[in-house]
C-alpha cells in the first residue's frame, strides 16, 4: 500500500480555524433577559442555574438553541421552508459561533393512542421489518405487522384511449396488508359511554336534558337537535321509537336548515367522539375532563387483548415469540432476546436493534416496554427516552442542550446520566445543560448563573466561572449549594392508616401497605420502582383526595395565571358590581376585547415563508380591551392595570379597602403562599418557565376541598432556595389537618418526611416490592437500601 509522502515542517503557529472556541452571545433580550452578554466555552459541558424563572431557558432555549434551529431552516429552499415553522429570530444583537443545535428538552411525548415508546425511538419499525424477514408463516412486508397500518383492498376498471376510436378497458386491484386491529384501530382500547352521563331521559328536548358541558338549552349545539325535525320536543327521551333514538343517538351526518342557515346535524354519540374523546385527556379543560372520566370508560380491546394488532400479524413468530409478546416484554429482556438471534441475511438490521435496545438499558430505561404509551412517561423518562437516538451518534462539533435531565431521577440514577452527558462531552461536542441538582452541577466545566430573582427581579448574569467560584460567589445558588436538610428530630404522630392490599398494577408484586394519615409521607424508591404505580393506581380518587401529577400545565398566550386559576372571574364579578355592568366586559376574549386585536394585544403580520411578525396594536396600545371598558374602574384601577400588577400587590389591593374581595383574596394568597408573588396577574402562560408552571399548578390545586393530598415529584424544576420554601407549604398543609403523600426523589423532602415508604429493590420486574417503612431516622441508620445509603450521605450521618 503505497502512502503519501509528508514533508517535515514547522507548523507556523495556531491555525486560525482553532480560533471559534466561544459561542458569544451579545445584548440578549428574549422574554426577561436583560441585555445578556456572555461567552460560552465550546466542547465543554456548562451548566447553567439560578432560581425558577431567573431566564435559563430564555438565555438556553429560546435564545441559543431557537437560532441555531432558525439558521439550518434558512438554508433550505423557499419551498420546503413553507412547510416548517416559521421561526422568529431571537430578540439579540450578536449571536456568534452557534453549531447546529440539539434539543432535549422536558416536553411529554405526544399522547396519541398509537404513539408508543417503540414508535417514537424506530425501535418498532426494525422489529417490523426483523418479523417481516424471519417471522413463520411469512405473512406480508413490514406494513403487515404495523397497528397503525390498516388492511385495505379496491378493484376497479379504467378506459385507455389510444387514439383513432382505438380504447381499452383495463381492470386493477389492489391490496394492502396491515397489522391493525379492526375492532379498536390500533388504539389497543375501546371506549363505552355511559348514556345517563350524557342527559336525563325522563326529560324531553324542550326541557334541556342534558348533562354535557357546553350543552347548554340555548346554545346551537343543542338548537341543532332540538330543531332538526327528527323529534318531537315534548317528548320525554325515554318514550323515543327505535328510530327516532337510533336518530337521537348514532345518525350519520346530514344537512338541516334551522333559522335559514345550513348546519350539521349529527347523532349525539359521534358528536362527543369527535369533540371530546378525539383529544388528548390532558389538554382539555378541569371540568371537561371530570365529565369524560365520569362518562366514558375505557377497556382492553377484546379482539386483540389490548396488544393494537390483528390476528394475523400475532400468527408469525420468531421462535416462541411474536411482535405483540417482543413488544411487551421489558426492554432489558428484549436486549437478550434479540442477541440470541444470529441471522447473517438479516446482520446491519440486528446490529442496529441491539445497539437501540442496549441504550435503553444504559440511559436507565430497561424498565419500559416498547408498547408502552408515550402520553404514560414522565417528564424524565420521556426525555431520556428522546436521548436515545443520539447515543453512539457519530456527530461531532454539535451543541447539545438538556433541560434538567435529572428529572425523575433517585440519586443512585444521576451518576449513571451524568456520565452520558461527560460522554457526549468527551466526543468533542458542546453541552449546555439547565440543572437545579448539586450533583449535576459538580460535573460541570463551566458555570453561568442566572437571577438574581425571578421573573423582572432576574434575567442577569450572576456569576459564570467555575463550580468553587460559584461557592464562593454570595450568589442565591452559591449560598445554597451545599444545603443540606436535617432529620427532623421528632416527626408528627399518624392519626389513621389508609390500607392498600394486594396492590398489583404494572410491577407491583401484591403489595400490602398501610399509608399513614395525618402526617407528611414520602414514597421513593429507584425510577421504575413501582412509585407511581402504588400511589395512584391504589389511592382511590374520590371526592377526599387532590391529585397533583407532573402533567404540564398548557396554555396560549391568551392563558395567563388569571385566567388559569379561577382568579378572573372574582375579578371581574368585581368590576361588573362595583360598574352596573356585566362581567363579560372585562373579558378579553369575550365581549370587552380590543376589536382591531381581538383581545391579543398584537397584530401578526404573516409573512408566507418568514417569521411572522407581532406588533403591539395601535388601537389598545397592548392592553387587549376597547376604550370604554377601560372607563369602568374599581379601587382606582381599570381591568389592564390591575391585570398588569405582581401577585403581591394585588393579594393587598383585593384585601382592602373598596376593592376588598375575598374570593380573590384567597386565590392571590395561595398563589403568593408557592413563592409566585413576582409573577403578573396578565403574564402569558406561554413566557412561565417550567419551575413556576408546577407551582401555579399547585396553588390551583390548593384551593380544592379535600383531605389527602397527594403531589408527584412536587421539586420538578425548582431551585434550592425554593424547595425550602416547598417543604414550609407542605408543613403547613399537615398542621391544617390534611394528609399529604408526595412521591420524591429529592433528599431534602426524604429528610422532611415523617413517614418513609421505600420501593424497589430494583426497576421493572426487580423491583415493585415494599423494602423499606418508617422514619427518615430510621432509614438513614439502617442504611438497607439503595436510598437509605443515599439519604445518608446526604445528611453526612
Amino acid at each position: 500500500m503505497s502512502k503519501a509522502e509528508t514533508t517535515d515542517r514547522q507548523s507556523p503557529g495556531p491555525h486560525v480555524a482553532d480560533s471559534h472556541d466561544v459561542i458569544r452571545v451579545h445584548g440578549a433580550r428574549e422574554n426577561n433577559l436583560r441585555d445578556v452578554s456572555i461567552e460560552i466555552p465550546k466542547r465543554r459541558l456548562t451548566v447553567f442555574t439560578g432560581v425558577s424563572g431567573s431566564g435559563k431557558s430564555s438565555l438556553v432555549f429560546d435564545t441559543i438553541a431557537a437560532e441555531s434551529q432558525r439558521l439550518i431552516n434558512e438554508t433550505y429552499s423557499a419551498f420546503l421552508q413553507g412547510f416548517m415553522p416559521n421561526l422568529a429570530r431571537p430578540e439579540v444583537d450578536v449571536l456568534d459561533g452557534l453549531t447546529t443545535a440539539i434539543a432535549v428538552d422536558q416536553q411529554r411525548m405526544g399522547s396519541d393512542p398509537r404513539s408508543t415508546v417503540g414508535t417514537a425511538t424506530d425501535a418498532n419499525a426494525m422489529l417490523r421489518i426483523l418479523f417481516s424477514r424471519l417471522g413463520t408463516p411469512h405473512i406480508g412486508p413490514p406494513g403487515a405487522f404495523s397497528f397503525n397500518t390498516a388492511s385495505v383492498s379496491a378493484s376497479g376498471g379504467f378506459t385507455v384511449d389510444r387514439g383513432a376510436d382505438k380504447t381499452r378497458t383495463e381492470k386493477v386491484s389492489f391490496s394492502r396488508t396491515g397489522g391493525m386491529c379492526t375492532h379498536c384501530e390500533g388504539r389497543g382500547t375501546v371506549s363505552d359511554i355511559d348514556l345517563t352521563e350524557l342527559y336525563d331521559d325522563s326529560k324531553s328536548l324542550s326541557e334541556d336534558p342534558f348533562t354535557i358541558p357546553t350543552y347548554t338549552g340555548d346554545g346551537w349545539v343543542v338548537r341543532v337537535i332540538t330543531e332538526s325535525g327528527f323529534f318531537d320536543k315534548e317528548k320525554p327521551i325515554r318514550e323515543y321509537t327505535k328510530k327516532e333514538r337510533h336518530d337521537f343517538l348514532y345518525r350519520e351526518p346530514v344537512k338541516v336548515k334551522i333559522n335559514g342557515v345550513n348546519l350539521t346535524y349529527e347523532g349525539l354519540i359521534p358528536k362527543l367522539q369527535k369533540s371530546f374523546l378525539s383529544k388528548d385527556r390532558e389538554s382539555m379543560q378541569p371540568h371537561i375532563r371530570a365529565f369524560v372520566d365520569r362518562a366514558v370508560t375505557f377497556t382492553r380491546c377484546p379482539d386483540c387483548d389490548g396488544t393494537r394488532l390483528s390476528e394475523l400479524a400475532r400468527s408469525s413468530k420468531i421462535g416462541e415469540l411474536n411482535i405483540a409478546d417482543a413488544c411487551a416484554i421489558e426492554i432489558r429482556d428484549l436486549a437478550e432476546w434479540v442477541r440470541g438471534l444470529d441471522e447473517p441475511s438479516v446482520a446491519p438490521l440486528l446490529t442496529k436493534l441491539r445497539h437501540t435496545l442496549d441504550s435503553f438499558v444504559e440511559i436507565g430505561l430497561g424498565y419500559l416496554s416498547l408498547d408502552r404509551s408515550s402520553g404514560t412517561l414522565s417528564g424524565g423518562e420521556a426525555q431520556r427516552t428522546k436521548m436515545i437516538r443520539h447515543l453512539g451518534s457519530s456527530l461531532t462539533d454539535v451543541t447539545y442542550v438538556f433541560d434538567e435531565p435529572s428529572i425523575g431521577l433517585h440519586p443512585h440514577d444521576i451518576q449513571r446520566m451524568n456520565n452520558l452527558l461527560l460522554r457526549l462531552r468527551d466526543k468533542g461536542n458542546t453541552v449546555l445543560v439547565v440543572e437545579h441538582k448539586p450533583e449535576t452541577i459538580a460535573i460541570a466545566d463551566h458555570v453561568v448563573d442566572l437571577g438574581p430573582g425571578a421573573g423582572t427581579a432576574g434575567g442577569t448574569v450572576c456569576f459564570e466561572g467555575t463550580l468553587e467560584g460559584l461557592r464562593a460567589s454570595g450568589t442565591v445558588t452559591g449560598r445554597h449549594l451545599d444545603d443540606r436538610a436535617k432529620i427532623k428530630a421528632t416527626v408528627r404522630k399518624p392519626t389513621g392508616a389508609l390500607e392498600i392490599r394486594g396492590a398489583s398494577a404494572n410491577n407491583l408484586q401484591g403489595v400490602d401497605v398501610d399509608v399513614p394519615l395525618g402526617v407528611l409521607t414520602v414514597v421513593t424508591g429507584v425510577a421504575g420502582s413501582g412509585k407511581s404505580s402504588l400511589v395512584h393506581g391504589s389511592i382511590p380518587t374520590d371526592e377526599g383526595v387532590v391529585a397533583i401529577d407532573q402533567t404540564p400545565i398548557r396554555g396560549s398566550r391568551r392563558s395567563n395565571p388569571a385566567t388559569y386559576t379561577g382568579l378572573a372571574d372574582p375579578i371581574r364579578k368585581a368590576f361588573a358590581k362595583a360598574n352596573g355592568v356585566k362581567p363579560a366586559l372585562f373579558s378579553a376574549n369575550s365581549e370587552g376585547a380590543c376589536p382591531t386585536c381581538n383581545g391579543a394585544g398584537v397584530i401578526y403580520t404573516d409573512l408566507a415563508i418568514m417569521q411572522s411578525v407581532a406588533t403591539p396594536c395601535e388601537e389598545c396600545e397592548g392592553r387587549r380591551f376597547e376604550a370604554s371598558v377601560l372607563e369602568y374602574r374599581l379601587g382606582g384601577r381599570d381591568i389592564s392595570e390591575v391585570l398588569a400588577m405582581p401577585v403581591t400587590e394585588a393579594e393587598e389591593f383585593f384585601g382592602t379597602g373598596e376593592a376588598r374581595t375575598p374570593a380573590a383574596h384567597r386565590i392571590l394568597a395561595r398563589l403568593a403562599d408557592v413563592g409566585l408573588g413576582y409573577l403578573t396577574l396578565g403574564q402569558p402562560l406561554t413566557t412561565l418557565s417550567g419551575g413556576e408552571r408546577q407551582r401555579l399548578k399547585l396553588a390551583t390545586h390548593m384551593g380544592e376541598k379535600g383531605g389527602v393530598y397527594v403531589l408527584d415529584e412536587p421539586t420538578t424544576g425548582l431551585h434550592l432556595a425554593d424547595v425550602e420554601q416547598l417543604l414550609g407549604l407542605l408543613d403547613r398543609l399537615v398542621d391544617s389537618g390534611k394528609s399529604v403523600i408526595v412521591i420524591e426523589h429529592h433528599q431534602a423532602v426524604m429528610a422532611h418526611a415523617d413517614w418513609i415508604i421505600d420501593l424497589g429493590p430494583g426497576a421493572g420486574h426487580d423491583g415493585g416490592r415494599i423494602v423499606f417503612e418508617g422514619t427518615p431516622a430510621d432509614l438513614v441508620e439502617a442504611r438497607s437500601t439503595l436510598t437509605g445509603e443515599h439519604l445518608a450521605a446526604y445528611v453526612g450521618a
